[in-house]
Parts: C-alpha cells; structure tokens; sequence
C-alpha cells in the first residue's frame, strides 16, 4: 500500500471517529436537557406538611451552564471527546502522510485545504475544551469537519503531486499556514454565532423552537455569553487573516513581481477581511452585541466558504488552485 493511499484511509478512518463522537455529543445534551427538566421538576413538587424539605441534591444542587444539575454522570461527553481526540490524531498523521507522498507541505489544493482546515478546527474546539467546559459546541463542530472531510475525499480529491516552481517557496507554509488557521477559529465562531441566533429565538418565544424537541437549546449558555465567546475567536481569528493579506502580498510581489493584482482570490480575501473588520468595528463601537452581530459572522464565515470553493472553481486567476483538472497550480 502506497502513503497516499494509507492518508485517505486514515482520512475515512477519522471521519468515522468524528461520527461517532458527532452521535455522543448529542446524546450527551440530550441526556443533560432531561437531568435539568427532571430536577426543575422535582423542586417545583408540593412538599407535605411537616415533611423535610426538597433534598439538597436535587433542589439545591449547584448548577453549571445553562441550568444542569452538576452532579449528572456524562458517559456519553467522554466517548464524545475520547473519540474527538482519535479523530483529529488520525486526521493528523493523515496530512503528514499526504505532505510526505506530494514532496511538500501538505495544503497546496482544495483536497488539503479542506483536510487541513478541518483539523484546525477541531484542534481549537479541543484546545478550548482543556481548561473549560465548551462541550455544547461538539456536536455541530464535528459535524462541519465530517462534512468537510466527506466533501473533500468525494468531490476535492486529486492525486498528490508537486506544484509550479514559482509557489516553491516557505511563503507556502507561511502563508496558506496562517489562512487555514485562520478558518479553523472562524469555524468555529460560527458555530457558536449560529446557536446564538437559535438559542435567542427560542427566548424570544418563536413556537417552532419552543418545541419539546428543542429542549436542548435550553442547556446552552445565554446568546449574551455566546455572543462573548464568538467575539473572542473572531478577534483572533481576524488578526490572523490580516497577516494572511498581507504576507500573501510579499509572496506576489517574490513570485509574480506585484504585490496586488486584483485577482479573483485577492479580492475575495480583502471582501473577509472587510466583513470581519466592520463586524469588530460595529461590535467595539456600536455595540452591535445582539443579533446583528451574530448575521455579521455568518455573512463572513459564508464569504470564507465561497473564497475556497466558488473563487477556485468559478473564476479563473494565479490563485486557481483547486487541482480538480489534475493541474494544481497552487497558492492560498
């Protein structure tokens, strides 16, 4: 068996382990969302005269999150994670198999970019999990990198191979580097943008999500601290992107003799930029720390998704990198 051929396996072996822990995570909240309806429910029963109290462990039990009883056991939140863990190990070696099988860093076309922009985020939904409890992001993390990963092996898959000489350069793993990790934090920032509308409109009373079947929203943080969060990563998230425009331009000028020429992917990646700088403006300045922040990052995340998928395989440009003609011609 040859190394590219052991990648994609370790790849459908990944996404198989992210399914799983996909199927955990959401028993996990389901099970949480019945302890909490559960132990309300037992606080709100009549206590006979002259009988004790409600019990402490139930009434008074401290509660974590959303309103969780503390004390509930969460075998399905360590499957959930262990298999997370496994996921993003295979993903990994996964990747290094495949820069060793081209001769290069492995992010030089669509295939890649989505293996590796998948990894990132999984790797900041771990990070984050280390020193808190972000496990209510789990279920819809995992299922965007399963679907990524799904998309990549069945639709962005070409054969590893080299790329031209001018993009033969260490700007390659600065520069698309630093945009892919970049991708990883807006990923997840609009996970939690997306629940925040969500969870917001079940508050609000809309009688669709006010369903017995939406019960789960209730073990979310506020859409106040979800919108904290969303905040926070996509700070980060657009410093780097920043670096991204502007070692991309160093690049061009070393490889292509200017540093801007208006191409397709350029253009696309100053419009992000744009996106995600008017969101931080209205959101430090304006206080836009509502709704309107939260389609703010969706607007800019989905920005994100066209400048890899439609920018490569709609127009024509340097940046055309998507290798789905067996032509990869690199670049971010």
């Amino acid at each position: 068996m040859q190394i590219a051929e052991l990648s994609v396996l370790l790849v459908w072996g990944a996404a198989t382990a992210l399914t799983i822990a996909l199927v955990a995570f959401a028993i996990d909240l389901g099970r949480r969302t019945e302890a909490r309806a559960d132990a309300h429910a037992e606080a709100r029963t009549p206590v006979a005269v002259g009988a004790a109290s409600a019990s402490p462990s139930t009434a008074d039990a401290p509660l974590s999150g959303g309103g969780a009883v503390t004390p509930v056991r969460r075998r399905a939140a360590g499957i959930a994670m262990s298999t997370t863990w496994l996921g993003t190990a295979m993903l990994l070696v996964a990747i290094v198999l495949r820069g060793l099988a081209a001769g290069r860093t492995p992010w030089a076309n669509m295939y890649e970019f989505t293996l590796v922009g998948s990894f990132m985020a999984l790797a900041v939904f771990l990070g984050m999990n280390v020193r808190k409890d972000f496990k209510f992001l789990g279920a819809f993390v995992t299922g965007l990198a399963v679907l990524f990963l799904v998309l990549g092996l069945n639709v962005f898959y070409v054969a590893a191979t080299g790329v031209q000489p001018a993009l033969q350069n260490y700007w390659l793993v600065i520069h698309v580097g630093v945009a892919i990790s970049a991708t990883g934090i807006f990923t997840v920032a609009f996970v939690a943008s997306v629940l925040q509308l969500v969870r917001d409109s079940r508050d609000s009373g809309s009688p669709y999500l006010l369903r017995p079947g939406f019960r789960w929203l209730d073990r979310l943080p506020t859409p106040t601290s979800l919108e904290a969060l969303s905040f926070r990563l996509n700070a980060v998230g657009f410093v780097l992107w920043t670096f991204t425009i502007i070692g991309g331009a160093i690049w061009a000028e070393h490889a292509w003799g200017r540093y801007w020429g208006w191409d397709p992917k350029e253009v696309w990646s100053f419009v992000i930029w744009v996106v995600y700088a008017a969101y931080l403006h209205a959101r430090t300045t304006r206080g836009w720390d509502d709704r309107r922040a939260a389609w703010f990052v969706i607007v800019g995340y989905l920005c994100v998704l066209f400048n890899f998928t439609g920018v490569n395989l709609i127009f024509n440009g340097k940046h055309s990198y998507s290798g789905l003609n067996t032509d990869t011609t690199g670049g971010a």
